[in-house]
């Protein structure tokens, strides 16, 4: 694997290689010494140009884990505020040796370009309203978990489609799975293009819950919204939010996810978040498990004096 910058990058044979490494993988964080020696003597640097916390956090872990240098390259304070070029940026960093970058950026395709510019891999941690690949990797791989073949499960997935890129990588992963996805949303927060991604679109959720193995929470993106898409938040969780009755209408073996961070008590109620059936704590443990497998597959094997091509 080259790179990773969309879930189209994949193919079914190589989206399982994916789940079964980071299957493997996963015992790593049980151990006393949680760490491989896996990418010794490599350095990736996390280039993250807008905020994160959870992702940002799992990568470097993910990349310690394996025994990796780490460089955290945040765009605050850096020369990219003070007004660099994004390929200059990728200039230094390609001279200061590094073997790969994870990139974050709120312009989607910069992933592309950092991979124009640069001759080392380059794993796309969210840019823009484009692509999040690896967190619809760990979601994919959360639900075959617990729902073992993934092949005619029914995902449904809820809320603010239309501003987010966790929304388009996990819809292209679930299908790739094998699986049926049904968006629910108000209309103003579905994209124009929805009708031809495959999917079946509906309103009403409470009508959708039974028939579903798994339910994907999306978070409503308010420092994305620019115009009024509802009327109030009180609206929208009567209407989208699932809580404790809606729970109750899913199978007895159903799933909620939901990416974080949580907006309780509007896509999500405090009851819904705490329960059994919530399993968004093991989503971010297999996240870290995930970014290993990815780092895995693009960095393994390359030692100090050949990696570069």
């Amino acid at each position: 694997m080259r790179h990773l910058i969309s879930i189209e990058d994949l193919d079914r044979e190589m989206l399982t290689t994916i789940l079964d490494t980071t299957q493997q993988l996963l015992p790593i964080a049980e151990r006393r010494i949680k760490s491989a020696p896996t990418l010794r003597g490599l350095v990736v640097c996390n280039l993250f140009l807008e905020d994160s916390t959870r992702t940002r956090i799992s990568f470097d872990i993910a990349a310690k884990r394996l025994s990796a240098e780490v460089i955290n390259f945040s765009g605050k304070g850096s020369s990219v505020s003070k007004g660099e070029s994004f390929k200059d940026t990728a200039l230094t960093l390609a001279a200061m040796g590094v073997d790969a970058v994870v990139v974050r950026s709120g312009s989607s395709g910069a992933p592309v370009q950092l991979a124009n510019y640069l001759d080392v891999p380059v794993l796309n941690a969210g840019d823009g309203w484009h692509q999040h690949p690896t967190q619809a990797l760990l979601d994919v791989f959360t639900m075959r978990q617990h729902l073992g073949q993934l092949d005619g499960r029914h995902l449904a997935v809820v809320g603010d489609v239309l501003h987010s890129r966790v929304a388009r990588s996990l819809i292209q992963t679930a299908k790739l799975s094998g699986m049926e996805v049904t968006l629910v949303a108000p209309p103003t927060l579905l994209p124009a293009s929805v009708e031809n991604w495959g999917v079946r679109v509906a309103r009403d959720l409470d009508a959708v819950l039974p028939e579903v193995d798994a339910v994907e929470l999306l978070r409503v993106q308010r420092e994305r919204m620019h115009r009024a898409f509802f009327p109030t938040t009180r609206e929208y969780a009567a209407e989208w939010g699932l809580d404790a009755r809606r729970l109750e209408l899913l199978k007895p073996d159903a799933i909620v996810l939901h990416p974080g961070p949580m907006n309780r008590g509007v896509e999500i109620s405090a009851d819904v978040a705490d329960a059994d059936r919530a399993v968004i704590t093991e989503q971010v443990t297999n996240g870290i498990a995930v970014r290993m497998a990815c780092l895995y597959l693009m960095l393994a094997g390359r030692t100090e004096g050949d990696h570069r091509e």
